[in-house]
């Protein structure tokens, strides 16, 4: 047996079911954000969350800088979200944001409106690791959405989950 490529690699991750987050930071011209599948909890108290951002992506250095995120999961109408924040049709930056309402939380975060579950969150720590930085972030406020579904990733695509 050999060490497995990359590729061979994120093939393999694909077998896991993922429930999606968008994490957005920035503001005005400068807001961004991505999709996350590989997002938990870490602790309740102090309540921290935790996710690995690759440190290529275009939102990672505005997130370092920040020090501030929403963190919204996608319900079962937000395949649309997905989309733009994975950047299909080379959708970038503040652009991303269009097609959906969002609102302002505590931090200043943005908090998309009718997710399952979001969190306004604080950066607590950047762990650097190979080409991730894993985020540990501390929560400052909690806004929930019954009935909203999920939104998976698997196998390659993204599938809708009702209540």
């Amino acid at each position: 047996m050999t060490e497995p490529t990359p590729k061979e690699f994120r093939d393999a991750m694909r077998a896991f079911v993922g429930n999606c987050s968008v994490i957005t930071t920035g503001s005005g011209e400068a807001a961004t954000g991505l999709i996350v599948t590989s997002a938990i909890s870490l602790s309740a108290e102090p309540p921290l969350l935790l996710a690995c951002i690759n440190r290529a992506s275009s939102s990672w250095p505005v997130l370092k800088d920040s020090g501030i995120f929403g963190w919204s999961s996608l319900g079962a109408a937000h395949q649309g979200v997905a989309e733009r924040f994975s950047g299909f049709g080379g959708v970038k930056g503040a652009a991303r944001y269009d097609g959906a309402v969002w609102e302002t939380a505590v931090t200043g975060a943005k908090l998309l409106q009718g997710a399952p579950t979001a969190f306004d969150c604080t950066v607590e720590e950047m762990i650097d690791r190979a080409t991730h930085s894993i985020l540990i972030g501390r929560v400052q406020a909690i806004r929930t959405t019954p009935g909203a579904g999920a939104l998976i990733y698997w196998n390659g695509g993204y599938r809708s989950l009702q209540d």
